[in-house]
């Protein structure tokens, strides 16, 4: 049987595609099969073959034996942000904002921030692609600032990444353009922090980067819009950092233009043997990511893959202290159930705040204390703490917590033990 690639109705914030394509229709790699209806972007076939379904979630395509590297290619004669906007690019690097609508802004002369930060730790696909092809991310920030009426240009990054800062560096040829390098801690990488980073501006939750004459890209957005502009390519792969124990040790590896729709577990198994017992799979980075299953297809938005070992089990009372920054109370739940553990409390740090649903930080990776929560925590009977804070959060959590006698757990606890990496506690 040929492979099928499942390929989501919803790759991006905003409504549910509607499929231009029908049942036992042939599609080339590249051909159009959805187009938003309302906020959305454009989704294309990532293989040669065959729509063998279509459902209310995907339309399914029947990947030909043979797949050549031919794409059909978006048309020409378009504006840079016209062919953005055909080649259906979201932002590849988070929720998934259609690209062609957040550069539709006028920057006055402005700046654009390249988020260069690969904020989630073991993620590095973003700082590989800085490294091999900083041409193409170049090309793609003259591009936005061209249309956003732009006159600087930055890429943010962690000063840990050498080779990367080194290869963009040498690509620059203009001095509006340049480079800061950042702390190696969590959430460098928030779109506000990035702004307070580089400009000294600390926007407000409801504010948006426009506020302050700005606009925050990700590293691989601006590879496939240099793509859409000059090869006239639409987003039909995604780049993607697989992480866990394989073959009974810690491997990364990182796959570029992996076809949109391929599932997990091909992937999964391209890395090597995993433990036939293990936590979960997680689709995204330890911090924010959610739990998969294996045969879930890849999307426009998916950036890790991690396989993790099986969950620690506590069955004491546990607190939950929820970060705007890291996982929702529904994915702090998961992991408790997961552990064993019964929930007595809520917490939420007290730096966030409710936008439109949502939590917010007020200042993203500064944190004032969390001894309150902690003490509320002990009032309330529970025994040990599960938090999803930051790094400064956590450091604040650890001052108190161990003083009444409150063990820390970390939502990436089981992600950080199954590779090796430090535990997030308190920051050195």
């Amino acid at each position: 049987m040929n492979k099928l690639y499942p390929i989501k109705l919803k790759q991006h914030i905003g409504s549910v595609n509607t499929p231009v394509v029908s049942v036992g229709e042939r599609v080339q790699k590249g051909s159009l099969i959805a187009v938003p209806n309302g906020l959305g972007a454009n989704i294309h076939s990532s293989v040669h073959g065959k729509i063998k379904e279509i459902s209310d979630e995907s339309i399914v395509v029947e990947a030909d034996i043979f797949q050549s590297e031919e794409y059909k290619k978006i048309p020409e004669g378009l504006s840079i942000l016209e062919s953005i906007k055909e080649a259906g690019i979201v932002g590849m690097g988070g929720a998934g904002f259609p690209t062609h609508i957040k550069l539709n802004v006028d920057l006055k002369g402005g700046i654009v921030i390249i988020n260069g930060a690969e904020c989630e730790p073991l993620l590095e696909h973003n700082i590989e692609q800085l490294s091999t092809v900083p041409d193409l991310v170049y090309r793609g920030l003259k591009y936005v600032m061209e249309i956003t009426n732009a006159k600087k240009g930055v890429l943010t990054v962690k000063s840990k990444n050498t080779e990367a800062i080194r290869a963009f560096k040498k690509v620059i040829n203009e001095e509006n353009i340049y480079v800061v390098e950042l702390q190696d801690m969590y959430p460098v990488g928030e779109e506000r922090a990035v702004i307070k980073a580089v400009l000294d501006i600390l926007l407000e939750p409801t504010q948006l980067p426009s506020a302050a004459d700005a606009v925050v890209i990700n590293v691989e957005t601006l590879t496939r819009i240099t793509e859409a502009i000059e090869l006239r390519k639409p987003v039909i792969s995604k780049n993607i950092t697989v992480v866990g124990n394989f073959n009974n040790e810690a491997i990364s590896r990182v796959y570029k233009d992996v076809p949109i729709g391929t599932s997990l577990d091909e992937l999964i198994n391209r890395t090597g043997t995993i433990a036939s017992e293990y936590g979960e799979i997680i689709l995204g980075g330890p911090f924010t990511g959610v739990s998969a299953k294996i045969n879930d297809p890849i999307t426009k938005t998916s950036g890790g893959i991690i396989v993790t070992m099986p969950f620690m089990r506590d069955q004491r009372k546990m607190g939950l202290l929820i970060c705007a920054c890291s996982a929702d109370e529904k994915r702090m739940r998961e992991i408790a159930d997961h552990m064993g553990s019964e929930i007595v409390s809520v917490q939420k740090c007290k730096q966030s705040v409710e936008v439109k649903g949502a939590l917010k930080c007020e200042d993203p990776g500064n944190c004032p204390g969390q001894a309150e929560k902690v003490l509320n925590f002990k009032k309330s009977g529970a025994e040990v703490i599960l938090m999803g804070n930051c790094s400064d959060c956590s450091n604040t959590v650890m001052c108190s917590a161990p003083k009444l006698k409150l063990p820390v757990y970390h939502v990436t606890d089981h992600v950080m033990r199954t590779v090796g990496h430090p535990l997030v506690r308190r920051l050195k």
